[in-house]
């Protein structure tokens, strides 16, 4: 949020447009090529820190070191003074926010058997979606406590706020030092690697063959194990996971500028985030966990993306009626809760394709998928505003969210229709088995 909706508000308090907002959305695309990089981290070890923590909370604590040194240069930078500064600083905290999004979620992945990722999931959304309400309401609500009763622009109040954020890394740095590294069996993935390393040495010298069989493991061999697995329906997963989110991530970049627009002040914003959006995400998402495990994962995802394309006609109205707190309350509290019944669903169905032993790689490109159309279309969601108003671009956020329903019900059932198909064909292996033995 660092990189997103808080500093779209800091931006347009200083006085950026909103055409240049929207462009600058468009460092998160990091997040949407974390895969070229998650193999990295599924396979390469780090310089001691592997050795003192192991792979995935050494790659955890790297992240976060990374992160903090970032936020800080983000603190120091002055966007009306520096904006390409204050740029790359944007782009580290995108890059090491991502690269810790790719362990994370490797190590929650790995942590509990597939039965429990449900359970996870829910849990992954509480912490989430809080740590989103303090990089949101609350470097908003700090930055007005800095300048109190002063409704001009001042760059001392964001950058404290910013160095505040730096500061809160530490509950992440400290859990990742008493936490415990999952045990994970990576043994089909090591004797892949020493086969492809026993035929590339036939061929090439040992150094190239074992860094070319490295690359080939840690590269390939996951996106092969997810199209083998899943076969046609492959493309049609990866097409329903890039326009999943479509709604809310292109109606999100423009959020806070709507509500600075709107005439709502910082400690407004921030009071109504922080109580009623918190309250209402927490209960979406563990309201989201039970669901989950009574109806089963597709039916709730499809719940999910419903609620979240409706909700955001909400926002449409209050670009009509302008300058109206219980509105706007009522309008971020459903919104929130049907995003935390939404992604809930969305993390337990991503976990569940991945396989062991790539589940970094995979879940990051999987992830990736999820954000890289949608975060391309919200880059231009400044210049929509500007052409056709506030009102049309909330319809029309919403409209685009509801094509999403139909590859949510053509994935559910083309899966299970595979399914099926492998049940009985194992069903006449096993007859056939046993008419051999009983011959």
């Amino acid at each position: 949020m660092l990189v997103f909706s808080t500093l779209s508000f800091w931006l347009r308090e200083s006085g950026i447009d909103r055409a240049a907002i929207g462009y600058f959305s468009w460092i998160a695309l990091a997040y949407g090529f974390k895969w070229a990089w998650s193999p990295l981290v599924d396979r390469l070890s780090l310089p001691i820190l592997t050795k003192l923590l192991g792979r995935r909370r050494g790659w955890m604590l790297f992240a976060q070191i990374l992160l903090v040194g970032a936020i800080l240069g983000m603190s120091f930078s002055d966007p009306v003074k520096d904006l390409e500064r204050l740029a790359l600083f944007a782009l580290m905290v995108a890059f090491a926010s991502a690269t810790q999004d790719i362990v994370i979620d490797a190590f929650r992945i790995e942590s509990a058997p597939e039965k429990m990722q449900a359970a996870l999931a829910a849990a992954y959304q509480v912490g989430y979606r809080s740590a989103m309400i303090i990089a949101t309401a609350g470097a908003l609500t700090i930055a007005a406590w800095v300048s109190p009763g002063n409704d001009e622009y001042s760059l001392l109040s964001w950058q404290m706020a910013y160095m505040i954020m730096a500061g809160l890394m530490s509950v992440g740095i400290l859990t990742t030092l008493f936490c415990k590294e999952p045990d994970v069996e990576v043994k089909q993935a090591d004797e892949q690697e020493q086969l492809i390393m026993q035929e590339l040495k036939q061929r090439y010298p040992k150094v190239i063959a074992n860094i070319l069989s490295w690359l080939y493991t840690a590269s390939v061999l996951p996106f092969m194990d997810f199209f083998k697995r899943y076969g046609r329906n492959a493309i049609l997963i990866l097409l329903l996971i890039s326009c999943y989110r479509i709604s809310d991530i292109v109606m999100g970049i423009m959020a806070n500028v709507f509500y600075v627009d709107m005439g709502f002040s910082k400690t407004e914003i921030a009071t109504i985030s922080k109580v009623y959006g918190l309250i209402m995400t927490l209960v979406g998402a563990g309201f989201g966990g039970l669901l989950i495990a009574r109806f089963g994962t597709m039916k709730i995802l499809f719940v999910g993306a419903l609620l979240v394309a409706v909700t955001n006609l909400l926002f449409a109205w209050q670009a009509v009626i302008g300058y109206n707190v219980p509105f706007l309350t009522l309008a971020i509290s459903i919104d929130n809760f049907s995003a935390g019944i939404a992604t809930a669903a969305f993390i337990a169905y991503l976990s569940s394709l991945t396989s062991a032993g790539y589940s970094a790689t995979q879940y990051a490109l999987l992830s990736s998928i999820m954000l890289l159309f949608p975060k391309f279309i919200a880059g231009f969601s400044g210049v929509y505003v500007d052409n056709f108003g506030y009102v049309n671009f909330f319809i029309a956020a919403s409209a685009i969210g509801f094509p999403v329903l139909l590859l949510v019900y053509i994935v559910d059932k083309r899966t299970r229709h595979d399914e099926l198909n492998k049940v009985n064909d194992a069903m006449e292996e096993e007859s056939d088995e046993a008419s051999v033995t009983k011959n």
